[in-house]
């Protein structure tokens, strides 16, 4: 075994296998794979190779579609047959919400170059004849999906990586990871020592016992998953015999199951609850090959409903059934990238869609190790998306929810019950009593919106559904009351949003932001170095508020900071509360090692209460001496001053385009500051108002999200950020590709857009924007109602020939094509006039 290598990859399934040859073709011909036992022998033998194209996630859809490319070039480039069948997937619908799923889910794969059809039910049974088409609405089809034998595609991909110089040591277990001096990896192995510049765990089961030898909890824990291969049946055997197509893989995501042909027989795969995480504590270290005992009775109602829709599969007897570990993540995404606090650690984990997942994870894992970027957005798998708060009983609760809504219907604003609450603000239970209706991000309870009282509920006619095994179409109880029945169109949620909002625009509202992530920043060398770091020019002037933008060396921008100077040398950083690990490890890595800068995280030592509306400063008057006034606190600027006989630093900045200030305060004050806000605004008539609602009126405001319309794959100049960043100032990350941007030309723009003849739904992101004649010219990042302008609105990133304000074009909401037309930014209050009030 050689003693040096660029780069380890551990683990030797289809992930690992695909990491190390995409590392390979970059050109690391000394990188070196570390397989305990057999290549394939932990979760890819007993995969069923399923490549489903279908994602909602923009950034899995991306990998996915890789993926099914690389797999086909593959088999040319190493001459292997990998068992590719590309005979497609049928997605079936019986129920009206599935088909909004759908037609959402077609937008989205547009946007993507991916190629879907929709079918009749005349059109599925002619593909798939023993399909019973009764009660279906119809189904999507994937043209280029199929299955591969996951076996013969890892094979491939060896010999391809080998033939390419690259080395795989099989059994050959590693025993310890250590991080010597100069920063780089000793693998230790029962076979000898490496040292590596770079290491990729990719170890599927053991992904925590890997994990633990350089101390990471990794957020991965498998749970079982069980499909059934049945015997030969006479008509698929005369099929072949005739020499017509394979039926495709047929999925009917509302029983929950999917199902394809398999040596002339059928294979029957079920996502039912119940489904337990197992290898909690990793696999024996002599595992190989393995799997469990088969629990028939857990998927029972599955086998029933499948005997249903495809009644030859009660006619066979079972060959074999198989129950395996998949390994799983707490919102089902697979975990690739960085590890958070480790140099050149790297994670590919967490891949419940192994086989479909490995090619494009290998691709975009080995860019960023290779090049220091992915080519695309990455957050939606990021292994910083998880925090500390993701351990063992967390994990087990979440995974098995994930697993077990494979199939359910993914609304926009769903939110799943499992493992919460979790991290609540002191004022949690107050806001609950005033009516709040609650979403989790990275942990934290955060109100949605509020129900017009605590004990309202919807109806149960409301969240009647059809009779089929995902029937989930409602929030979780609070306090017994069920308050939100989801839609991909506006839910009853909707007009409570509207009254929100109203209040704020016409008297004063109260938002909790204290999921807010939190970075003091200090040291002889703090203001340089965030100057060194940030596209924004730092405020000279103490007490100043800038938004400064973390930018990629590509121009892309990875991260937003609010940043304020609230002592003299010491900043104080805000951040999006859902990407805190993902931003304080960026801030920790580029920290320089001289001790000039120090970093003190205090996210969960500060609290933050937005106070928002035209009446906000008469609120703020009556609980403290500090003088509000635009001459004496101006927009942009922060003061630290006393709210009752409590403290806060006074920021006067939001995201909602009205006079306002956030409070950000010790978080042990909390309650006294929210019951004092409340009391002094009572006579303004205060209400507490949610995250819906402050995203409505942000999107009215065009203001801007990471990973939305701030993106690594779209340039800081084209997402509108100009007066963000300041080329002039001195050398900062990014800077030269900002300049050749302005040099070159943009190759897309942010725009605002007026969207026409909707009164049921808007807009939600991520759907296709096309010109007159159809041709794809862009992609929606976000949408709304705008409820102060009455307009429904989106906002989107397009081709710079059709960013002018007054161009028409087309938005596809739910499979319609709407007119559109842009907008000049900021269609409520465009000169701030209310901010600046």
């Amino acid at each position: 075994m050689q003693s040096q290598a660029r780069a380890v990859v551990i683990g030797g399934g289809v992930v690992g296998v695909s990491t190390l040859y995409h590392l390979a073709n970059k050109g690391w011909d000394d990188a070196v794979l570390i397989e305990r036992k057999e290549l394939t022998s932990g979760s890819t033998w007993h995969a069923a190779g399923l490549l489903p194209l279908f994602n909602l996630s923009y950034s899995v859809g991306q990998i996915h579609k890789y993926s099914v490319r690389f797999y086909e070039e593959l088999q040319e480039e190493t001459g292997m047959n990998v068992g590719f069948s590309k005979c497609t997937n049928i997605r079936i619908a019986q129920t009206p919400d599935r088909w909004d799923e759908y037609m959402y889910y077609a937008g989205v794969a547009e946007t993507i170059g991916v190629p879907v059809n929709v079918l009749t039910p005349d059109e599925i049974k002619e593909i798939w004849p023993l399909c019973d088409t009764d009660g279906l609405i119809g189904a999507i089809q994937h043209p280029d999906d199929g299955y591969i034998q996951p076996a013969d595609l890892t094979q491939a991909m060896a010999k391809a990586a080998r033939d390419k110089g690259a080395t795989i040591h099989r059994n050959t277990t590693v025993t310890a990871i250590e991080q010597t001096a100069d920063g780089k990896w000793l693998v230790k192995t029962d076979k000898g020592d490496i040292v590596a510049e770079h290491v990729v765990s990719c170890t599927g089961n053991f992904a925590r016992k890997t994990g633990a030898m350089v101390g990471l909890d990794v957020p991965v824990i498998p749970v079982e998953h069980q499909y059934i291969v049945t015997e030969p049946h006479p008509d698929i055997l005369a099929r072949k015999e005739q020499g017509l197509p394979e039926m495709g893989v047929l999925r009917d995501a509302d029983s929950s199951w999917y199902m394809r042909e398999e040596n002339g027989g059928l294979l029957l795969g079920p996502y039912e609850a119940g489904a337990p995480a197992c290898y909690v504590d990793g696999p024996s270290p002599d595992s190989e090959y393995e799997l469990f005992q088969e629990d028939l009775d857990r998927i029972e109602r599955h086998i029933e409903s499948a005997i249903v829709r495809v009644p030859a599969f009660g006619e066979l007897g079972i060959k074999r059934c198989y129950n395996g570990a998949i390994a799983y993540t707490p919102d089902g995404s697979p975990i690739i990238g960085p590890a958070p606090r480790l140099k050149n650690f790297w994670l590919n984990e967490g891949h419940s869609f192994g086989v479909t997942a490995a090619g494009g994870a290998g691709w975009q894992i080995a860019e960023w190790i290779v090049e220091g970027e992915p080519t695309i957005d990455m957050m939606g798998v990021d292994p910083r998306r998880f925090g500390p708060y993701a351990t063992e009983g967390y994990l087990i609760e979440k995974n098995e929810e994930a697993y077990r809504n494979v199939f359910t219907v993914h609304y926009p604003e769903e939110e799943r019950g499992a493992a919460r609450p979790l991290k609540t603000s002191p004022s949690y239970e107050r806001q609950k009593r005033l009516g709040g209706v609650f979403g989790s991000v990275y942990g934290w309870e955060r109100a949605n919106w509020y129900a017009p009282s605590p004990d309202y509920e919807i109806s149960a006619e409301d969240r009647a559904y059809a009779d089929v095994i995902t029937a989930h179409n409602h929030s979780n109880p609070i306090d017994g009351h069920i308050k939100e029945r989801y839609r991909f169109g506006r839910s009853n949620a909707f007009e409570h949003i509207g009254n929100e909002i109203k209040n704020v625009t016409e008297n004063v509202g109260l938002l909790d932001m204290s999921a807010f992530a939190k970075m003091e920043v200090s040291g002889p060398g703090a203001r340089d170095w965030l100057e060194s770091i940030f596209a924004n020019k730092i405020p000279k002037t103490r007490g100043r508020v800038a938004l400064c933008h973390m930018l990629t060396r590509n121009g892309g921008v990875r991260s937003e900071f609010t940043v304020y100077e609230w002592q003299p040398g010491v900043f104080y950083l805000v951040s999006a509360g859902a990407f805190e690990n993902h931003d304080h490890d960026y801030l920790y890595k580029l920290a320089p090692a001289d001790g000039s800068v120090s970093l003190r995280p205090i996210t969960q030592k500060y609290g933050v209460l937005v106070l928002a509306g035209p009446k906000s400063r008469d609120v703020l008057r009556k609980l403290t001496r500090a003088d509000l006034s635009n001459n004496n606190f101006r927009w942009l600027s922060g003061q630290p001053i006393n709210v009752g006989h409590a403290s806060a630093h006074a920021l006067r900045v939001n995201f909602v385009g009205e006079l306002g200030w956030e409070l950000h305060h010790p978080i042990e004050q909390q309650n006294a500051i929210f019951d004092a806000v409340m009391a002094a605004g009572e006579e303004f008539s205060i209400a507490p108002f949610g995250i819906r609602a402050m995203s409505s009126m942000s999107i009215e405001k065009s203001y801007r999200l990471v990973p939305r319309e701030l993106s690594i794959e779209y340039n800081a100049l084209e997402s509108g950020l100009d007066r963000f960043v300041h080329p002039d100032k001195g050398d900062f990350i990014g800077r030269d590709a900002v300049i050749k941007a302005q040099n070159d030309g943009l190759n897309w723009n942010f725009v605002t857009l007026e969207v026409h003849d909707v009164d049921a739904y808007d807009a939600r992101g991520s759907e296709a924007i096309v010109d007159m004649d159809g041709n794809l010219v862009g992609r929606a990042t976000n949408g709304a109602y705008g409820w102060r302008v009455d307009k429904s609105l989106a906002l989107a990133m397009v081709r710079p020939a059709f960013s002018a304000v007054g161009t028409q074009i087309q938005i596809k909401l739910l499979g319609k094509l709407h007119k559109a037309t842009v907008i000049a930014d900021s269609p409520f209050d465009p000169d701030n006039e209310r901010l600046r009030g």
